[in-house]
């Protein structure tokens, strides 16, 4: 029986003797290179950072080699402790910040010692890794900005409070409390509109409405930043949909998802693939919940979204990128925010706290059990309040093949053997007699763990395979599926 394989997932085209080029429907999986593999529910690590949303959240990485967890609500920021993983609040004075706009998060860079958090609504926030106990207020009097990004050793503030709003301005080479001096210096924008974020490294790309720019450092020349135009009449949608991985920059444009590689210009990434299907399935009204993430330990970026249809104030699904395999899937998950996260670690000191002052009780099985400051993967909060991790049971998956036909004659399938190492499995057929027939779907049949094929008894001109995997089962691929038919002939 010949393969029909679960090709690249484009809901932007038709499906129509798709066979080994693209399919509709993929749901909850990853792509791989023969096929596509498991994708995992939210976990919960952490306590709730208390009856709020969490509106954005970073990790910094401290001397010791463990790592520092930030997050933040509309109105106050929090650290997360290591040992009980609950929240403590490090809000200035533990008091309230003026509450975010509807359409904002706050944003979180690291600079050597320093974490500094930003909202349009409040001054940059500071907290030194080594001697702070809550944030304080960025001194040297920065602007107020909704984004903050490091680019070569210059912190930058974007998103500035109006009326500065076409302005990019910069720190000092390596002082982020110097904003007037040395060579801290801004830049206003003639064109392009308002400046919607920066993307950092060691040069710095600057998104705005309608404009991309790249700032360059230009040491021993009588501007502290060469700055150039890359791109006219594309800018960035979604301000937080930016994502920076390696040496290239993902984004959400006006226009569909694109990529700028370093020193290059933007590519299409999501042309007559995803972007039409995202268009009309996003809530517009939401572009908060329009966030993008990468995952360090995989060639993966993703952007969570909130839909039309989805819950107020939570993204429901995740479309994932891998950049390497050129494929698109789609994940169904709910949450409050997503980003890349490193497991806190404990130092010797807080195992005594996490475990108690006697280290020679502790067997070899809760050693493992004790998180170590690892590399960094995707996380999000859930829809508890709780920071997780993508590392649940595996969620229940759908693969679709793409619209079959046999030069429109009938054909009478009997049989469809998935190609998957899951024995959790069913699959329904679809059918239709002309291409402009509404679409209908056999009951779905399990699996005959005897022969490996799900039975079926279809007959039609024009069919596809939906295989579906249930939730919590294990595997890890599937590629395809071998139908079982005859022709029957023409009518």
């Amino acid at each position: 029986m010949p393969l029909v394989s679960f090709a690249e997932w484009r809901p932007d085209v038709s499906d129509y003797q798709g066979a080994g080029q693209h399919t509709n429907n993929v749901l909850n999986v990853f792509p791989r290179g023969d096929g596509y593999g498991p994708a995992q529910a939210l976990a919960a690590y952490s306590a709730t950072i208390g009856t709020s949303p969490c509106r954005g959240f970073f990790y910094a990485r401290k001397n010791d080699g463990t790592v520092a967890v930030f997050a933040g609500t509309s109105q106050s920021l929090y650290l997360l402790d290591n040992s009980t993983l609950t929240w403590g609040n490090v809000s200035q004075s533990s008091s309230a910040y003026s509450a975010l706009s509807g359409s904002a998060n706050w944003q979180f860079e690291q600079f050597n010692k320093n974490v500094i958090a930003v909202q349009q609504n409040a001054p940059p926030q500071v907290y030194s890794l080594t001697s702070s106990t809550d944030f304080q207020d960025l001194t040297g009097s920065p602007p107020q900005a909704a984004y903050v990004s490091v680019v070569n050793r210059f912190l930058v503030l974007s998103g500035i409070l109006a009326p500065n709003v076409y302005r990019v301005h910069w720190s000092d080479l390596n002082d982020i409390t110097n904003w007037s001096s040395g060579q801290s210096d801004s830049q206003d924008f003639a064109d392009g509109g308002i400046v919607r974020g920066v993307a950092g490294g060691e040069s710095g790309l600057i998104f705005q409405d309608a404009a991309i720019r790249r700032m360059t450092f230009a040491p021993g020349s009588p501007y502290v930043f060469g700055i150039e135009r890359i791109a006219k009449d594309d800018g960035i949608f979604a301000p937080y949909s930016l994502i920076g991985s390696g040496d290239t920059v993902f984004y959400l444009s006006n226009d569909g998802f694109k990529s700028i590689t370093a020193g290059g210009f933007p590519e299409p990434i999501g042309k007559e693939r995803v972007d039409r299907f995202f268009f009309e399935d996003v809530d517009t009204g939401s572009p908060q919940l329009i966030i993008g993430a990468h995952d360090p330990a995989k060639t993966r970026v993703y952007w969570a979204y909130k839909s039309v249809s989805g819950t107020p104030g939570q993204f429901d699904k995740i479309l994932c990128y891998d950049f390497m395999l050129k494929k698109w899937t789609l994940i169904q998950q709910s949450g409050e925010y997503i980003s890349s996260l490193s497991s806190p670690g404990l130092t010797l000191e807080l195992v005594d706290t996490a475990y108690g002052t006697n280290i020679d009780t502790i067997s070899l099985g809760s050693l493992d059990d004790i998180p170590t400051a690892s590399a960094a993967a995707i996380a999000a909060f859930d829809t508890s309040h709780k920071l997780s991790f993508f590392n649940g049971a595996n969620l229940a998956a759908t693969l679709e093949t793409g619209e079959q036909g046999a030069d429109g004659r009938l054909i009478h399938i009997k049989g469809i053997r998935p190609v998957t190492d899951s024995s959790d499995v069913t699959v329904a057929i679809s059918r239709r007699l002309t291409p402009q027939s509404t679409t209908a779907y056999s009951t779905a049949t399990d699996l005959n763990t005897e022969t490996g094929v799900c039975p079926a008894h279809v007959t039609t001109r024009y069919a596809r395979a939906k295989v579906s995997i249930t939730a919590a089962s294990t595997w890890s691929f599937a590629a395809g599926v071998e139908p079982e038919f005859s022709i029957q002939g023409m009518r």
